[in-house]
């Protein structure tokens, strides 16, 4: 096996460590280290949680004898850290351990890191090599990558659609406030351990009035993301599901800034500035993800604003015959996956930045 190879091997097993972390680190990127001598393992570890030890010290803890060190490898997916945050740079750790070569997936798009931990260990003596499976490392990070190049959340459009391709049924005000089902329960339950994976989840005033949801991971184990909801006039009545209070919801809307325990009111202007000054705002909160589950006219501004990196469409059997169209989306790359009944599309919109920057 040659160099290259063997680099893939470790850097591969780096982000299935990393992986481990999903739903649970952010704001802070998953990652994974292993540490390698005599082409063996001997010692590994990831990122747990947001302000715990980072992967490079969980996996510098894991080797018994560390004598074993100063003739090994490191291998991490993300570069080091160089700064002070809520725990010490990485990067200081690893030269004090005297690691010689540290081989690096990615360069960190952070600010406060972009090359600064690869110097740092440069000038200390240590070997870098950057690039290992480098797609890979950014597609594992793909929410802190859009979060610090683009100043903005990563967006995930996600809707239901009927076989013949409506969102919903024509409801009206006197109908009572439930959801028009249209998945099916493994497809819901699903949904429901996407939503413990991000930070945050959004609909628009009609559906909250609608279906009065609950927007919480209660079919799946882990933690709920933030809701968002836009509304503009604050004519939503105070007995929703949003707003009983058990977790922290973000109340777009034009007239007031306000913050309770769990209610956020954020005033923004609802027009052509809207959906910028709404990332923005998210930027500012530190929300790296968010998943758009409003109607038609929701889902459709940020598509005609091009503010999106991924959408997940199920497509269930009944027809509808007549009501509200779903939305049309086109991206780079599309995958298809069958549910028990249902069909699940995921369609990728291309990255506004390159890999090379970070490679």
């Amino acid at each position: 096996m040659n160099d290259d190879a063997i680099h893939k091997k470790y850097m591969n097993r780096c982000i299935e460590l990393a992986r481990l972390g999903l739903g649970s680190t952010a704001p802070n990127p998953m990652v994974g280290a292993v540490i390698v001598s005599g082409n063996h393992i001997i010692g590994e570890g990831y990122h747990h949680k947001a302000g715990e030890p980072h992967a490079e010290v969980n996996a510098i803890r894991s080797v018994k004898d560390k004598d074993l060190l100063k003739n090994s490898m490191m291998y991490v997916n993300l570069e080091p850290c160089s700064h002070t945050g809520k725990t010490p740079p990485c990067a200081d750790l690893i030269i004090e351990n005297r690691i010689p070569v540290v081989i690096i997936g990615t360069r960190d798009p952070h600010d406060m890191v972009a090359g600064k931990g690869i110097e740092r260990l440069n000038r200390a003596g240590v070997v870098t090599k950057t690039g290992i499976c480098c797609e890979q490392c950014i597609e594992l990070n793909k929410r802190f990558f859009t979060f610090h190049s683009l100043k903005r959340p990563y967006i995930i459009l996600k809707w239901a659609q009927s076989a013949d391709g409506f969102i919903d049924v024509i409801r009206h005000k006197a109908d009572p406030a439930q959801p028009n089902w249209i998945s099916g329960e493994i497809s819901r339950m699903l949904v429901h351990k996407w939503r413990t994976e991000e930070q945050a989840i959004m609909v628009g005033t009609n559906t909250a009035l609608l279906d009065n949801p609950q927007l919480n991971a209660r079919h799946w184990p882990g933690k709920s993301p933030m809701r968002i909801v836009l509304d503009r006039t604050l004519r939503l009545p105070s007995d929703l599901h949003l707003f009983n209070g058990r977790l922290p919801t973000l109340i777009i809307n034009e007239s007031k800034d306000e913050e309770s325990e769990s209610c956020i009111y954020k005033k923004v202007p609802f027009n052509t500035k809207l959906l910028p000054s709404l990332m923005t705002l998210l930027h500012q909160r530190d929300i790296q993800s968010v998943i758009v589950e409003g109607g038609k006219k929701l889902l459709e501004s940020f598509i005609s604003a091009g503010l999106w990196d991924e959408a997940r469409i199920f497509t269930g059997t009944q027809n509808f015959v007549r009501g509200i169209r779903a939305p049309e989306i086109k991206g780079h790359s599309k995958r298809e996956t069958v549910i028990e009944k249902d069909v699940l599309t995921i369609t990728l919109r291309c990255s506004d930045f390159h890999n090379d920057l970070h490679c």
